[in-house]
């Protein structure tokens, strides 16, 4: 009676490894094709080429873990629905993220994703005139008040660098319902957890390590239209690849 138990430990761990490495693999390849090109990808090239590149990436990475972890909690918390619905429903929301990148990418221009990069620019320059401000305030008195009289400044401003609270602040807000989250969720609930969250981490490294890396010119060299079609070749192939698999399988 032993052996038979010593079975089944070897298939559950076989079967829990399987999940792990069918969730990263879906999690790393949908968060790149879903972030390339997109807003979060445009924060970090644009700032890395105005501050200290390590503070732009810090501060971004702190943000789309922070966003990943949330989405994992939010996808790992529907399991207690039975696993045949959210997979099915997970599935019919992949083949409909697919259809819809599919549809956006043969509508776009060759030259798509310029606005969205000059947006981005924008609200950049936006935010470092809110700083400079806040630096004047903070900065020496006038006239009448003396040369030495100044205004005390925050105590957590000496241990956190405004670049990489601007860099965290823009990061998570602009990937609040995007689609990688809503991605991130749905894998979460469909897929081993731990899979998902290390997979969309490492996507989001590797893409946003490439943004800080190539700045600008890797924005401007990156066909959207291009990414997003092959975005919804992915969304497809992991929907249909439920048609060959259980949901009772384990991944």
């Amino acid at each position: 009676p032993v052996a038979p138990v010593h079975i089944v430990s070897e298939e559950s761990a076989d079967k829990t490894n399987l999940g792990f490495i069918h969730a990263f693999v879906a999690a790393i390849s949908v968060i790149i094709v879903s972030e390339l090109g997109d807003k979060t990808f445009f924060i970090a090239a644009i700032m890395a080429m105005r501050y200290n590149r390590l503070t732009v990436l810090a501060g971004a990475m702190l943000a789309l873990g922070l966003m990943t972890c949330l989405s994992v909690l939010f996808g790992y918390a529907t399991t207690v629905i039975p696993r045949v619905y959210t997979y099915y429903v997970s599935t019919a929301l992949f083949a409909i993220f697919g259809i819809r990148m599919l549809r956006e990418g043969l509508k776009m221009s060759p030259d798509e994703g310029q606005e969205e990069l000059e947006e981005v620019q924008a609200e950049i320059k936006k935010k470092d005139e809110e700083l400079q401000r806040t630096k004047l305030l903070n900065g020496p008195g006038d006239v009448e008040t003396g040369p030495g009289t100044t205004i005390p400044q925050k105590k957590w401003l000496h241990f956190i660098s405004p670049i990489f609270v601007q860099a965290f602040t823009l990061t998570f807000l602009a990937e609040w319902g995007d689609r990688s989250q809503l991605t991130t969720i749905v894998l979460a609930a469909r897929e081993d957890p731990y899979g998902v969250a290390v997979g969309g981490t490492v996507g989001h490294c590797l893409c946003t390590g490439l943004a800080v890396i190539g700045g600008r010119m890797i924005a401007q060299k990156i066909s959207v239209r291009t990414v997003t079609i092959i975005g919804g070749i992915v969304f497809l192939a992991f929907a249909f690849s439920a048609l060959f698999i259980s949901p009772d399988s384990g991944f």
